[in-house]
């Protein structure tokens, strides 16, 4: 499904929901302004339209948590333990794990400074770990692990099982890279 495509159909399922004209919206440290009218989505940091891929997220999230979010399990899975990951997994890494790792291998605690920009805290996993709240409800835990005399550096993004009631595996994928692009 194209970017058009997709855009449509989130724009249709949120508006057949009858939420209003317009919803606000957090999503990683920045809060969206979305027209239904319109069909848009603006950044009210920057005061500019959201990428096309980032009013997808939007659009799907704000459907689900109008229909109502489920709740969170405190179970926290890797994208390998999502169903239907076959094809997915090499993108998946070459867009949430490797740019973490090429940012901040050689020095983990570089990732603490997203504790200032993005609505996240520190947490005893790994070597450094954080969890940040991508939207409300849907906390993401990043893990850096540093090198040693047999391995590199190494990473991870696990989701609360709660994520697949609300994004499907593609969604995920974007959300991934997005979240690596921001830290």
């Amino acid at each position: 499904m194209s970017y058009a495509a997709a855009l449509e159909k989130g724009w249709e399922d949120l508006s057949n929901l009858n939420p209003g004209k317009i919803l606000a919206v957090k999503f990683l440290g920045d809060e969206y302004s979305v027209d239904l009218q319109e069909k848009r989505a603006l950044s009210l940091a920057c005061n500019a339209p959201a990428k096309d891929f980032a009013i997808i997220l939007i659009l799907h999230y704000l459907a689900h948590k109008l229909k109502g979010l489920p709740s969170l399990t405190n179970e926290w899975m890797s994208f390998k333990e999502l169903s239907g990951v076959e094809g997915y997994y090499s993108a998946f890494r070459k867009r949430a794990i490797e740019p973490i790792i090429r940012k901040y291998g050689s020095h983990p605690e570089g990732l603490l400074a997203a504790l200032d920009r993005l609505s996240a805290k520190r947490v005893d996993q790994g070597d450094v770990g954080i969890v940040l709240e991508v939207f409300e409800g849907v906390p993401v835990l990043i893990t850096l692990w540093r090198s040693d005399d047999e391995f590199g550096p190494e990473a991870n993004m696990l989701f609360d099982k709660s994520i697949t009631r609300i994004f499907c595996t593609e969604d995920i994928v974007v959300l991934a890279g997005f979240v690596a692009s921001l830290l």
